[in-house]
C-alpha cells in the first residue's frame, strides 16, 4: 500500500501513514474506555473507518479485563451482525443475544454458534460476558445491578429519548457513530421541543454532549472503504470539522472492463467512472414525476452495461482482478417508490441480485460500485427532505471503486432558486454544512465527470 501525501503535514517529503494514524486513534479510544474515569467516551467515525471493528475490539477487551458489558444497537440486523462478528473473532467468547418474543426475531445463524445464547429474557443471559440487543429491547429490560460498561453503536442515529430509556442500565459507556449520516427518524413532529436541552428528537450524542461538554471525544481518521478519489470530496462536503483520508492511495485500486465501450453515453460514463472514480450521467432538464421513467431506465441500463462489459476490480484486498458481480453493485434512491421502479426496470433487463434501496436502508453497507439516482433530479422544488445532508452523504459514500450518479440537468439552478426556508429556532445548533451547500459541493465535483445523454 502506498503512503498518502498529507496536505496538512510539513516538509517536502511528509507523508500520511493511514495504518499508523488509525492504530494511534484506536489505542487512544481504548485507553479512555478501559482506564478513563468519565461516564462517557464519544467516537466520530466517517464512512468505512472500521466502526464495527472498533466496537467488536472494545467489547472483547472489556470482557477480557473482567468487565461484563451490554451493547446497544439500533436495529436487529445491526445486533445480529455484531454478534456474528464477535463470534468470528473469538468463537469461545460467551455472548448473549437479547431479542423480542416475536418469531424470527434474530438471525437463525446465531443458533449454530456454541458460545452464543439467545433469549427474550435478560435473566436467562445472566453471567454472559457480553449481551447485545436493540435500544428498543433494552428500554423494556430491568436489571438488579447496572452494567459497569456499555457500548452504544450508531449513536448518532439514536434519538435522545431512546438513550434516556436505557441510561439507567449502565455506569459508563462508549458511544460510536457517524455524524455525517442520516439524523434519527421520528414519526411525529418535534417542533415544540426545538431548542430545549431535552429535545427527544435530537441525536443521543448531541444531547449527551450538550449536558456533558467535557467528555472525551475522538475520531477515526481513515476510511478504508472510500478510495482516494472519493475521500477528499466526501470529507470536505460532509465532514468539514472532522476531516478524514482514504486508507489507500491513487493507483491502489483499479476498475477495468473486459468489453470495450460502444460509444454510447452510458458506456462513456462507465469509462469515466472507471478512470476517475466518479461519473455523472446527465439527462435533459425537465420537471418529472418522482419515478421519472427515463431516469429509472437510465439507472437500470447503467447497471446492465456494468455487468455486460465484464467489469473487474483490483484492490489491496484482491491483487488479482475480481469479477464485478451483481451482488457487489448497489442502486441508491431517495424514495421507496423509486427503488421499486428501478427493481422493475432491472428485472425487465434480466438483472437480479443487485441491491436496490433507499439511503436509509443502505446505511452501513459497502459495495464495489454504486449507481445513484440524484435526490433532486427532475424536481420542481428543493425540500428539506431532499436537501438532507445525511441522505446525500450515504448515497455518495457506499462504494470502494466508483460512484455513478444519474441526474437531470438544472439541479444547480434549482438550488439557487430555492434557498433554505427552514425556520430558525433559538437554542438549536445550526447543522453545518447544510444540505444546500453540500449539494453544491458534490455537483461542482461531478461537473468534471459529466457525460450528457439523451435517452
Amino acid at each position: 500500500m502506498t503512503a498518502i501525501q498529507d496536505p496538512y503535514a510539513t516538509g517536502p517529503r511528509a507523508a500520511f501513514d493511514p495504518a499508523a494514524a488509525a492504530t494511534a486513534a484506536t489505542d487512544a479510544i481504548l485507553h479512555d474506555t478501559l482506564h478513563g474515569t468519565r461516564r462517557g467516551v464519544v467516537v466520530d467515525s466517517p464512512p468505512g473507518a472500521g466502526k464495527s471493528t472498533l466496537v467488536v475490539r472494545a467489547a472483547r477487551e472489556l470482557a477480557a479485563a473482567g468487565r461484563p458489558l451490554m451493547v446497544v444497537a439500533q436495529t436487529n440486523a445491526q445486533v445480529d451482525d455484531l454478534v456474528l462478528r464477535l463470534a468470528g473473532k473469538d468463537p469461545e467468547l460467551p455472548v448473549g443475544r437479547l431479542h423480542s418474543s416475536e418469531p424470527g426475531a434474530f438471525d437463525p445463524a446465531l443458533a449454530e454458534l456454541p458460545s452464543v445464547r439467545t433469549s427474550a429474557k435478560a435473566a436467562d443471559l445472566a453471567g454472559m460476558d457480553i449481551v447485545v440487543a436493540t435500544a428498543a429491547k433494552w428500554a423494556y429490560t430491568k436489571v438488579e445491578e447496572p452494567w459497569r460498561h456499555a457500548i452504544v453503536d450508531e449513536a448518532y442515529q439514536m434519538r435522545s429519548d431512546a438513550l434516556l430509556s436505557v441510561a439507567g442500565l449502565f455506569e459508563r459507556a462508549l458511544f460510536v457513530g457517524d455524524p455525517g449520516q442520516l439524523d434519527p427518524f421520528s414519526v411525529v413532529g418535534a417542533e415544540q421541543w426545538a431548542g430545549l436541552a431535552y429535545d427527544p428528537s435530537s441525536s443521543a450524542v448531541a444531547t449527551l454532549l450538550a449536558h456533558n461538554p467535557d467528555l472525551p471525544q475522538h475520531r477515526l481518521p481513515v476510511s478504508w472503504r472510500l478510495p482516494a478519489s472519493a475521500a477528499p470530496l466526501v470529507s470536505g462536503a460532509f465532514y468539514p470539522y472532522t476531516p478524514f483520508r482514504s486508507g489507500t492511495g491513487h493507483g491502489d485500486r483499479r476498475l477495468a472492463f473486459g468489453v470495450p465501450g460502444d460509444g454510447s453515453g452510458v458506456d462513456r460514463v462507465l469509462d469515466e467512472a472507471a478512470e476517475s472514480g466518479w461519473g455523472l450521467l446527465e439527462l435533459p432538464a425537465r420537471h418529472t414525476p418522482r419515478t421519472d421513467p427515463e431516469a429509472v431506465g437510465a439507472v437500470a441500463l447503467v447497471v446492465r452495461r456494468l455487468l455486460d462489459r465484464g467489469g473487474a476490480a483490483t484492490s489491496e484486498q484482491s491483487p488479482e482482478p475480481a469479477p464485478l458481480t451483481a451482488d457487489r453493485i448497489a442502486v441508491g434512491t431517495a424514495h421507496r417508490d423509486q427503488a421499486a421502479a428501478v427493481r422493475t426496470a432491472l428485472a425487465g433487463l434480466g438483472v437480479r441480485d443487485v441491491t436496490v434501496d433507499t439511503a436509509n436502508r443502505l446505511q452501513g453497507r459497502e459495495f464495489d460500485v454504486t449507481v445513484v439516482l440524484h435526490p433532486l433530479s427532475g424536481r420542481p422544488d428543493a425540500t428539506a427532505f431532499h436537501l438532507e445532508t445525511g441522505r446525500l452523504c450515504v448515497l455518495a459514500s457506499r462504494h470502494r471503486h466508483a460512484c455513478i450518479v444519474v441526474c437531470r440537468a438544472g439541479v444547480t439552478d434549482l438550488l439557487d432558486e430555492h434557498p433554505s426556508t427552514e425556520p430558525v429556532r433559538l437554542g438549536v445548533t445550526v447543522k453545518f454544512p447544510d444540505g444546500w451547500e453540500a449539494h453544491h459541493a458534490v455537483l461542482a465535483h461531478l461537473e468534471e465527470h459529466r457525460v450528457r445523454w439523451r435517452p
